[in-house]
């Protein structure tokens, strides 16, 4: 006859839920890690400015650059698309919070790939640093760096949020402000290297 295992009582049952709960909390990265990230990619963006004005490429390494800057931008902002667009399925009902979640986690390193290629390739573009649109285009650069590593703080916030999907609307409004701001940024970097690309 089989063995009937005991059902687990409704106080073992709080307790359960109340540790799948709190063990998110645990996880989060340190904010101070997230802020010495901010503060070692802004530092990375100046120092790419000043290496700029002092790099000389010639035509063939130029046209390398601009080849992998545009790749760049193009695994970036996809990334960024893909991202946001299942949140919008999310939001409209049509996908699980978890799909989005885990979206977002695939895709993390194609867009930091991005930001980084950007960066780099950047520097032998001779940017024209004392363009006011050139300008714009570094802080749009730095506010999507930015807002990233914010994002990744509220992706760990709604993993709690992963199975029941009852999000707070506090929550949700971070989130979308966030997904605003990145899709203004890229946007805004992209159609700022177009023009400067025309002239």
């Amino acid at each position: 006859m089989p063995r009937t295992l005991p059902r687990p009582s409704r106080a073992t049952a709080v307790t359960a839920d109340a540790t799948v709960r709190e063990e998110p909390l645990r996880e989060l990265t340190p904010g101070w890690h997230l802020t010495l990230a901010g503060v070692l990619a802004a530092g990375v963006l100046a120092a790419s400015c000043w290496t700029a004005g002092h790099v000389h490429a010639d035509v063939t390494l130029q046209t390398t650059a601009r080849f992998l800057h545009v790749a760049s931008m193009v695994a970036g902002l996809g990334s960024v698309l893909a991202v946001d667009w299942f949140a919008v399925l999310w939001l409209t009902g049509r996908r699980p919070l978890a799909g989005v979640l885990d979206t977002a986690c695939a895709l993390q390193t194609p867009i930091w790939a991005g930001l980084g290629g950007l960066t780099v390739s950047g520097l032998f573009l001779r940017p024209d640093l004392h363009s006011p649109l050139t300008l714009v285009k570094l802080g749009l650069v730095l506010a999507v760096t930015v807002n990233g590593l914010y994002a990744h703080r509220l992706g760990q916030l709604l993993g709690r949020y992963r199975e029941d999907g009852g999000v707070p609307r506090r929550l949700l409004v971070r989130s979308g402000a966030a997904a605003t701001v990145s899709q203004v940024g890229w946007w805004g970097a992209t159609v700022i290297g177009f023009l400067n690309s025309q002239s």
